[in-house]
């Protein structure tokens, strides 16, 4: 079935044959990244920051990511993916420098345009790293409203969810907000109910995860009344470790609470899984089919950040 993405890390979608590819050009020596079998190796959630910041690495030129956006895409398209949203972060573009964010994006930009012929269209999110504080953040949100509009339709924070609080970024939520942007953050993963409060003050409309609500049902209450969507990851969820398999995963139990979702990859070959995987794996634990991942299409349709005549365009392909 036709399907959409609001999750998904293009770093981290980047399959470990792209990246040696790209260091064997350049040189770059990625010992430890992989293991025997070619994976990408990591043992927790910090070592899989580790990871992800070493393979994206060899990534450094407008080139290199356009030719990584260009995978991508049609690696999603295969999947059934005909609308799909990127994390996309100037920290990796160029340092957070503006110039230098405005080449490598007007190189992904032609691809995305180029990739509509193959099916799929695309946004992206500009995305803060966490971890790198607030000040380092800023950089990153005036790179989104310089650059709004067009490709560039949302702005979000990524990284490690239990540096500091989200709050400490209102700052650059509020300039990407001022300059018409969507606001999405990641939390309710490791931070718990908390950072899911946190990201709502900022002013999201969706909230990256998010599975953690769970645990507070006047939060659970709050998300419904708001209509805040959580992008839902549940395949990165489980091989990080914070559920021990997909029967256990709180998906079923935020649907049925009455929370608007949709389902993601997050990074998919960094945890073995597909769009198409996810599907098939939530209709195996849940006894879920085509009525429960067109309503989930739908209410990703209804939370995207892209202009109303493409939103119109897509509410058609899955009424």
């Amino acid at each position: 079935m036709k399907k959409t993405e609001l999750h998904l890390h293009l770093e981290g979608a980047a399959p470990p044959s792209f990246i040696r590819a790209i260091a064997a050009e350049k040189r770059v020596d990625l010992t430890g990244v992989f293991d025997a079998r070619g994976h990408y190796a990591y043992d927790d959630f910090p070592g899989f920051l580790k990871v992800y910041e070493a393979a994206t690495s060899v990534l450094k030129t407008p080139r290199d990511y356009a030719r990584l956006l260009a995978e991508v895409l049609e690696r999603s398209a295969e999947e059934g993916v005909i609308y799909t949203e990127l994390f996309v972060s100037p920290e990796f573009c160029g340092g957070a420098d503006l110039s230098a964010w405005r080449d490598y994006l007007g190189a992904m930009t032609e691809v995305s345009q180029q990739m509509k012929g193959n099916g799929i269209e695309s946004r992206a999110i500009v995305t803060a790293i966490r971890h790198l504080g607030p000040d380092r953040a800023r950089k990153s949100a005036i790179c989104a409203a310089e650059t709004a509009g067009d490709w560039i339709t949302g702005f979000g924070m990524g990284g490690a969810e239990t540096v500091g609080k989200a709050t400490d970024f209102t700052w650059s939520f509020d300039c990407a907000g001022e300059a018409g942007l969507g606001l999405t953050c990641h939390a309710g993963e490791w931070g718990g109910p908390e950072s899911v409060r946190e990201a709502i003050a900022l002013g999201c409309t969706r909230i990256g995860h998010g599975v953690r609500a769970i645990e507070d049902q006047d939060l659970v209450r709050d998300i419904v009344e708001r209509d805040i969507l959580l992008e839902v990851c549940p395949g990165s969820n489980i091989a990080l470790g914070l559920f021990p398999d997909w029967a256990s995963h709180p998906i079923s139990r935020l649907a049925d609470a009455g929370v608007r979702l949709c389902v993601s990859t997050d990074d998919p070959p960094f945890f073995h899984t597909s769009l198409r995987h996810e599907y098939e794996r939530l209709a195996s634990a849940f006894g879920w089919g085509e009525e429960e991942f067109r309503k989930f299409n739908q209410w990703a349709v209804e939370s995207s950040f892209c202009d109303n005549e493409t939103q119109q365009r897509l509410r058609k392909e899955f009424a």
